[in-house]
């Protein structure tokens, strides 16, 4: 008999993380669940929970389900060596130490939380090669490029492909103008609010190209980024003899899910339907609007800084994201505020843990204070 493998998710009761557990119930034979970790959603954990009777629980409220240990944090998931592998699946930088935590236990990470490379992408990658760690990533692009890649050696540049969101073909003024609701709307993807935001703004692309710098170790020069509407390119590596290997396949992140927590095999799993390129018909690619997505330009101008650069940016624009669902900002203004606190901000170009997330803590105050000046 197979054995199974163990695993725990962080973030169960988010997007990433509910889908995962719907990859795992159809592949139940080849898993057995250590974990579940959620955050308020306090009630569909419990659900959770009773459904798939893990070994743990953990909350940020209160909880408690009969016959089931509650933990007191995410260390004592990420410390526990049970774990074969763990899918970091929550939002935030509250995903960063329980990465490194598992990390330093040498359990595999499935990795679906951007923060983590983003914020601090040069400790967590050389903490993993130190412990012999592998780490898969879940995002649809960096899943594809993983895919992709036979020999890392004789690839010559990254390409990631983009939706472009629902204001692909808008202009800039009604971009500028643009609602909450006309925002959330994205035409190809059913994702939590912040990331459909960045996805709108194209700052979530931004993102995604400092996090392909620390996964796959390239130049920030050598990863392109194209706009592809249908989503069914999600991403492709253009090899030193001109070959372009692509990964592609109908949008759906069960599939990148289950790659990275079944790698390196591959099982049957949940699948709507079959790729058809006749039903597909037409794809469409164009360069990215830099006038009308300059978020893009500024996640390369900070991860070309290096250093706190990029935990700097991440900070100032998840906090702006929040102010425009909130109703405070303008969606152009995110990318406004982003820039200014990366022009004002004070390089450290080695930081330690400690040093990232005192500059993450000191960039958030600065953009509220921002606001409470704006409405004071």
């Amino acid at each position: 008999m197979e054995k199974k493998r163990k695993i725990s998710i962080i973030g169960s009761t988010g997007s990433i993380g509910t889908q995962a557990l719907e990859v795992i119930e159809k592949l139940e034979d080849k898993f057995e669940i250590i974990a579940l970790a959620g955050g308020s959603n306090v009630e569909l954990l419990e659900q959770q929970a009773k459904k798939f009777r893990p070994k743990y629980i953990y909350a940020n409220k209160p909880i408690k389900v009969d016959g089931i240990e509650t933990l007191d944090s995410l260390d004592d998931i990420a410390s526990n060596t049970e774990n074969d592998i763990i899918l970091v699946a929550c939002s935030g930088k509250i995903g960063l130490r329980p990465t490194l935590k598992a990390i330093e236990n040498g359990i595999d990470i499935a990795l679906a939380n951007k923060e983590t490379l983003v914020m601090a992408g040069d400790i967590v990658m050389e903490s993993a090669r130190k412990h012999g760690v592998n780490i898969i990533p879940v995002d649809s692009e960096h899943c594809a490029i993983h895919q992709c890649i036979k020999d890392i050696s004789q690839v010559d540049k990254l390409i990631i492909t983009a939706s472009g969101g629902p204001f692909l073909h808008k202009s800039i003024e009604e971009m500028k103008n643009a609602t909450v609701e006309q925002t959330l709307k994205h035409p190809r993807w059913n994702m939590g609010k912040k990331i459909t935001v960045d996805s709108a703004t194209l700052m979530n692309k931004g993102l995604e190209i400092i996090e392909a710098h620390h996964l796959f170790g390239f130049d920030y020069d050598d990863i392109q980024v194209v706009v592809h509407p249908q989503s069914i390119v999600h991403s492709a590596i253009e090899y030193v003899d001109g070959s372009v290997i692509a990964q592609i396949g109908l949008p759906s992140m069960h599939i990148p899910i289950q790659y990275a927590i079944t790698y390196p095999e591959r099982y049957e799993g949940i699948k709507s339907k079959s790729f058809s390129f006749s039903e597909i018909a037409r794809l469409d690619f164009e360069e990215p609007d830099f006038e009308k997505f300059p978020t893009v330009k500024l996640a390369y101008k900070a991860g070309k800084m290096g250093g706190t650069a990029t935990t700097c940016i991440n900070a100032a624009n998840e906090e702006a994201v929040f102010a425009f669902l909130e109703g405070k900002i303008k969606l152009y203004q995110i990318y406004e505020i982003t820039k200014r606190m990366l022009d004002e901000h004070k390089l450290i170009e080695n930081p330690d843990i400690d040093e990232i997330f005192e500059v993450d803590r000191s960039v958030r105050e600065k953009v509220k204070f921002m606001f409470s000046q704006m409405y004071c």
